[in-house]
């Protein structure tokens, strides 16, 4: 969302610089800084198109990487099957749903080690989510 704090006309004095870009900054939200998605020590590069957990950089398929980062933009949030296979796969793929079981289980796979807290949340009867409680760890 752009508003008025986006516009500065010059000549234009410090302070009102300043201002703008600190309205700016209370409109951001958190973990969503330059192309960043993070949560707890989850970091998703949408730039370099890259994951870390703890600081380890974990390596994702194509397809694994864009489930992720569509869950991570809204945590809590319970997508089905359906609307997760349009939003990650397209509107004019023809595959079964329970392909997204299969890549969610690989991206659980990949993003989960041992003894660590899985971010995602299997939601029954309903879908899947990007766990709001991790977000907030």
């Amino acid at each position: 969302a752009t508003g008025a704090d986006d516009y500065v006309v010059k000549p234009f004095s410090l302070p009102e610089l300043i201002a703008r870009i600190q309205a700016l900054l209370r409109r951001a939200k958190p973990g969503h800084v330059a192309g960043l998605l993070a949560a707890g020590d989850l970091e998703l590069d949408r730039t370099t198109r890259r994951v870390r957990r703890a600081g380890a950089e974990l390596h994702l398929g194509p397809t694994e990487f864009r489930l992720l980062e569509f869950l991570m933009q809204a945590p809590g949030r319970v997508y089905s099957r359906a609307q997760l296979l349009d939003a990650v796969w397209g509107r004019d793929v023809y595959i079964d749903e329970r392909t997204v079981d299969v890549h969610v289980g690989r991206l659980r796979k990949a993003i989960t080690p041992a003894n660590a807290k899985d971010p995602l949340r299997t939601v029954r009867g309903a879908g899947y989510a990007f766990d709001e409680t991790f977000a907030r760890s």
